[in-house]
């Protein structure tokens, strides 16, 4: 494979709401796609066939239908099932170290010495969970923002072990999937969600202490800051849960700065997860 070849076999671990988006984009392109699910596979599938149909509404696929590109994806229960030749697995598991460990290692047992190895975690220390593999310097982060068919950005995260050949590989299908890099060194929320949720818990403590509602403090960002969208209303979309995840991390890491509001925990606890529970901060 050449730098300028898409990934023809790519692993996506884990069928939620991210993965299933990693799994879209890839198939697009022509990429034959394996999504390792433990849990509902047909649930996978239907989430990458509703965001088909959605590019197709907005005219995205070009020359194919959604049935054409979702012929090349397919499920299987664990990670330890992947084709051997798998050129590139993306592990898009939830934000425990210990579960993505657990996949990263099963992975690495099956798929050739040639194949990448990426997270897509938006927070946890890429070389801490590469440590445990055979061969580190075939891994990194690629983390992809939600919803992954319509954004732009993708986040590649390097270790001082990371093989300069991997990132550029990395780097060439970013670009053939029509998405923008930026490439940051390994360090706690990285570069993205180190400020988005900066921004995010500091408009949380001002709604807390009654400074503005929820609507205008992310009217304030998307108008006079033209953020297409507010941090309330992305903490909305993220996930609070999420959130909260990557702002105790963050809050143990480098410092009080980031403890969380009250009002996050409050609501996590309610159940109140933004839009997959239907109420967060906006309804």
């Amino acid at each position: 494979m050449t730098d300028t070849q898409y990934p023809a076999r790519v692993a996506v671990i884990g069928g939620g709401r991210m993965g299933a988006g990693i799994a879209q984009v890839f198939a697009t392109i022509g990429s034959r796609i394996e999504i390792a699910e433990s849990g509902d596979r047909e649930a996978a599938t239907n989430r990458v066939a509703t965001g088909l149909r959605r590019a197709a509404e907005r005219g995205k696929l070009e020359d194919a239908s959604p049935e054409d590109v979702l012929a090349r994806v397919s499920t299987v229960a664990s990670p330890a099932d992947i084709d051997a030749e798998t050129d590139l697995v993306v592990e898009a598991v939830p934000e425990d170290a210990r579960l993505k460990i657990d996949v990263l290692t099963q992975a690495e047992k099956v798929v050739a010495p040639t194949a990448v190895l990426a997270s897509n975690t938006s927070s946890l220390s890429i070389a801490e969970l590469g440590s445990v593999l055979v061969d580190p310097s075939r891994f990194l982060g690629m983390h992809f923002f939600n919803p992954v068919p319509v954004s732009e950005l993708v986040e590649i995260v390097t270790t001082p072990v990371t093989s300069s050949d991997v990132a550029d590989r990395a780097i060439a299908w970013v670009h053939l999937l029509g998405k923008v890099e930026v490439v940051v060194r390994d360090s706690p929320g990285f570069a993205t969600s180190r400020l988005g949720v900066a921004l995010g818990i500091e408009a949380i403590r001002m709604l807390e202490e009654g400074v503005a509602d929820a609507a205008s403090i992310d009217r304030a960002m998307e108008l006079g800051y033209r953020h297409p969208m507010g941090p309330l209303r992305s903490t909305d979309l993220v996930g609070l849960d999420v959130r909260l995840a990557i702002a105790d991390h963050l809050a143990a890491t480098l410092g009080p700065r980031f403890a969380p509001p009250q009002l996050l925990r409050d609501k996590v606890a309610r159940g109140e997860l933004g839009r997959k529970s239907g109420r967060g901060f906006h309804d």
